[in-house]
């Protein structure tokens, strides 16, 4: 039972590994694009990705963390995309909660609002949605796609994600994933809080 358990543990922090430097390398390369096109934006830019490092770093190295935490991370994540693709898409972002208690496994939302950006075509609008009630976790991620620039590589970060939920939330979690017309991903899990 403690190899299984050390097993998972391993696999768990493989997994998580795998985000943080892709999420860090999107980053960068939006930085590096706004130092040379639109110099007085970078610093701005520098500074939220500060956060973000900060957030998974430190505050993302435990089982659980709250979701006020996690959603200041995914606020100031948008906000950078915000400020990226500013007249180019329209983010509509909405977040509700009933309980400020509420624990999620960290960095567990970020792939789905990432892929949106990633794939969201110019001139779409990317709607996301959080809500956390009745001890249910819902992400609604929803964007416009062209489905001939997604290549097989780009399904890594939903595999992952998979894996993660089955390690993490087996048997309490449902994951649908839409791709007709709009690419939409719909997250439910049930979540406790402290």
């Amino acid at each position: 039972m403690k190899i299984e358990q050390e097993r998972t543990e391993m696999e768990l922090k493989f997994l998580k590994s795998q985000i943080n430097p892709h999420v860090l390398f999107n980053n960068l390369n939006t930085i590096y694009s706004y130092a040379i096109e639109k110099p007085d934006k970078a610093p701005d830019l520098i500074l939220r990705l500060s956060d973000n490092l900060k957030h998974v770093l430190y505050e993302s190295n435990t089982e659980k963390v709250n979701l006020d935490k996690e959603i200041q991370f995914i606020d100031n994540y948008i906000a950078f995309h915000k400020i990226r693709t500013e007249g180019v898409k329209q983010i509509i972002y909405q977040t509700s909660t009933d309980n400020n208690l509420y624990e999620i496994a960290p960095l567990l939302l970020i792939t789905i609002i990432e892929n949106a950006f990633k794939h969201s075509i110019f001139n779409s609008v990317i709607d996301i949605n959080i809500k956390a009630e009745q001890n249910k976790l819902t992400c609604i991620c929803e964007n416009h796609y062209n489905e001939k620039l997604i290549k097989s590589t780009d399904a890594i970060g939903l595999d992952n994600l998979k894996k993660r939920l089955d390690l993490l939330y087996k048997n309490k979690y449902e994951l649908n994933i839409n791709n007709t017309g709009t690419f939409r991903v719909s997250l439910v899990v049930n979540i406790n809080y402290i």
